[in-house]
C-alpha cells in the first residue's frame, strides 16, 4: 500500500495495491500492519455508508471529546471531494483544510484523525461512501462548522449543492470554540 502525505501532516491518503486482470480486481481495503506503518495505529469500532445523489454536500462534521472520532473514508461507488479542516487549537495548521477526490477508480482511502471537521461533495450520482471510524456515533457531541464558511475558504467547486437542513445551522468559523487544543 502507497501512502500519500498530504499539506497538513496527520492527513493521510492511501493507496491500496489493486491486482486488476480479466475477472475484476482485488484490493485490501484495510490492513492494520500497513496503517501502523503509516502511524495510524487506531482501534475501529463502527463503520458507516452512505448513497448519495450527485452534489450533495455532507458537512462540515465533527465530534467533541470524550467522543471524538477518527475516520478512514473511502468510496466504493462514484466519486466525492473529499475534504478535512484542521480544528485542533494548538495545530501550526489551524483553520487550514486539505481535500481529494476519492473514487471507485483511483479506489484512494483518506485517514481522518480527531481533531478535523469532515465533509464531502459527491461529484456523481448514486455514490457510495464508506468509513471506518474509531469512535461511535454520539449526537450530542457532533458540531457542524459551515460548509461555505468565507474565513475557511474552501474550494467546492459547485455553485448549488444539496445540503441537510442541519448542515445549513453550522457555525461559522470565526466564532467557533474549538473542543480540540
Amino acid at each position: 500500500m502507497k501512502i500519500i502525505p498530504t499539506s497538513i501532516v496527520d492527513i493521510v491518503v492511501f493507496e491500496p495495491k489493486v491486482f486488476a486482470d480479466n475477472r475484476g480486481y482485488f484490493f485490501e481495503a484495510f490492513n492494520s500492519n500497513e496503517f501502523i506503518k503509516a502511524g495510524v495505529n487506531r482501534k475501529f469500532v463502527q463503520d458507516n455508508q452512505s448513497l448519495s445523489e450527485k452534489n450533495v454536500l455532507r458537512g462540515l462534521h465533527f465530534q467533541s471529546p470524550p467522543f471524538d472520532q477518527g475516520k478512514l473514508v473511502r468510496v466504493i461507488k462514484g466519486a466525492v471531494l473529499d475534504v478535512a479542516v484542521d480544528i485542533r487549537k494548538s495545530s501550526l495548521t489551524y483553520g487550514k483544510w486539505v481535500s481529494q477526490v476519492l473514487s471507485e477508480e483511483n479506489k484512494l482511502m483518506m485517514w481522518i484523525p480527531s481533531g478535523f471537521a469532515h465533509g464531502f461533495l459527491t461529484l456523481e450520482s448514486n455514490t457510495v461512501f464508506f468509513y471506518k471510524c474509531t469512535g461511535f456515533y454520539n449526537s450530542n457531541a457532533e458540531g457542524i462548522i459551515k460548509w461555505n464558511d468565507s474565513d475557511v475558504n474552501i474550494d467546492w467547486n459547485v455553485e448549488n449543492p444539496i445540503i441537510s437542513e442541519r448542515d445549513k445551522t453550522g457555525q461559522e468559523f470565526k466564532n467557533f470554540v474549538t473542543p480540540f487544543e
